[in-house]
C-alpha cells in the first residue's frame, strides 16, 4: 500500500510505502506505550490509594504502608494498656470486695455457722444466676474484638462499682444494729432469756436479758454504733450504761465495775465502753445485756450471733 501528496507550491509529488510489517511495528509499539502508561497509573493511583484509603489498599493489594503499620501497632499498644490498666483495676475492686465479704461474714453470720465455713469440699449447688453475659466471641476483626472485649471489661468494673456501694450501704445499715458481741475474750453465758428461777429468792420469775460471765474487769464492747443516753447507777442493775443506735434499737450493760463513757458520746461498734463487775443484785462479776427494740425489751439472741449457748 502506498500513499501520495503534493507538498509545497511546487506540487512535488511524495509517496510512502507501508507494507504489513510496518502495520504491525506501529501497533506493537502503540500497546506497549498504553500498557506502559495504565502500568504507571495504576502504580500512583495504588500508592495514593496506600496513603489516603489504606483499608481499600489492603483489599485490593494485601500491603500496607509503614506508617499504617505503625498506627496498627499504636492502636493495639493503646488498647492493650487500657486493657491491663482495666484487668489491674479490677483486681482491685475484686479485692475491696473480697474484704467487704468478710466483715459481712463477720457481722451477719452466726459465729456456729462461720466455724462450719468451709469445712467439707463437696455438697454444692443452686441454681445458675451469672453477674454478666458471657464474653463476646473473637470472631471478628482483631481491632474490633479488642474494642468489644474492652468494653465488656468496662461494663464490668461498672458491675463491681454498683456491688460495692451496694454492700458498702448495707454494712453502715449493719453497723448500726446491735447483732455485735458485747464482750471481749473468754466468756460464758450463765443465764439465758424468759423465764427462770431467781437467783436471790429461787422463786419462778422474768429474765430480760442474757448474763454473760468472765472475770472482773473484762473489756464490755459497744454492740452497734450509736450514743450514750444513760451512764448511771442502781440498786438492781449496779453501774449501768445504756446505748441508742439506729432503727429503734437501745442496749442496756449492767452490774458493771467500771463504765468509760459519758451521756451524749458517739460510739462505734466493738468500742470498750465499760468493764464486767459485780454491782448491783448480783451473785458474781458478770454482764447482764440487754437489748430493746421500739422501747419493747426483746431476746438479744435475736440480733446477736453468739458462739455458745
Amino acid at each position: 500500500m502506498q500513499l501520495m501528496w503534493i507538498s509545497g507550491p511546487t506540487g512535488e509529488v511524495r509517496k510512502v510505502s507501508i507494507t504489513a510489517r510496518d502495520i504491525l511495528i506501529w501497533a506493537s509499539a502503540l500497546s506497549f506505550a498504553l500498557i506502559s502508561t495504565g502500568f504507571l497509573l495504576y502504580l500512583i493511583g495504588f500508592k495514593i490509594a496506600i496513603e489516603v484509603r489504606p483499608d481499600l489498599a489492603r483489599s485490593l493489594g494485601g500491603v500496607t504502608t509503614k506508617a499504617e503499620q505503625d498506627r496498627m501497632e499504636s492502636f493495639y499498644r493503646d488498647r492493650l494498656a487500657a486493657m491491663q490498666a482495666s484487668l489491674d483495676s479490677t483486681v482491685q475492686q475484686i479485692k475491696q470486695l473480697q474484704t467487704l465479704k468478710d466483715r459481712f461474714m463477720m457481722m451477719a453470720t452466726p459465729v456456729l455457722l462461720r466455724e462450719k465455713h468451709g469445712a467439707a469440699s463437696d455438697g454444692k449447688g443452686g441454681p445458675l444466676i451469672p453477674v454478666l453475659s458471657p464474653p463476646p466471641a473473637l470472631d471478628g476483626p482483631l481491632p474490633a474484638s479488642l474494642e468489644g472485649t474492652l468494653q465488656e471489661v468496662t461494663r464490668f468494673q461498672k458491675l463491681l462499682d454498683e456491688v460495692q456501694q451496694n454492700w458498702a450501704q448495707q454494712l453502715s445499715w449493719l453497723q448500726t444494729l446491735p447483732t455485735g458481741i458485747p464482750i471481749s475474750g473468754d466468756y460464758g453465758i450463765s443465764s439465758g432469756y424468759g423465764l427462770r428461777n431467781d437467783p436471790f429468792t429461787g422463786a419462778l420469775a422474768r429474765h430480760d436479758g442474757l448474763d454473760f460471765t468472765a472475770p472482773p474487769g473484762t473489756s464490755i464492747l459497744a454492740a452497734a454504733d450509736g450514743v450514750v443516753t444513760r451512764v448511771g447507777h442502781d440498786a438492781s442493775y449496779g453501774n449501768v450504761v445504756e446505748i441508742t443506735h439506729a432503727q429503734g434499737f437501745m442496749t442496756r450493760y449492767a452490774h458493771l465495775s467500771q463504765a468509760l463513757v459519758v451521756p451524749g458520746q458517739q460510739v462505734k461498734r466493738g468500742q470498750h465502753v465499760a468493764n464486767v463487775g459485780n454491782t448491783g443484785r448480783s451473785t458474781g462479776p458478770h454482764l447482764h445485756y440487754e437489748v430493746f427494740h421500739n422501747g419493747a425489751v426483746i431476746n438479744p439472741a435475736q440480733v446477736l450471733s453468739l458462739s455458745r449457748g
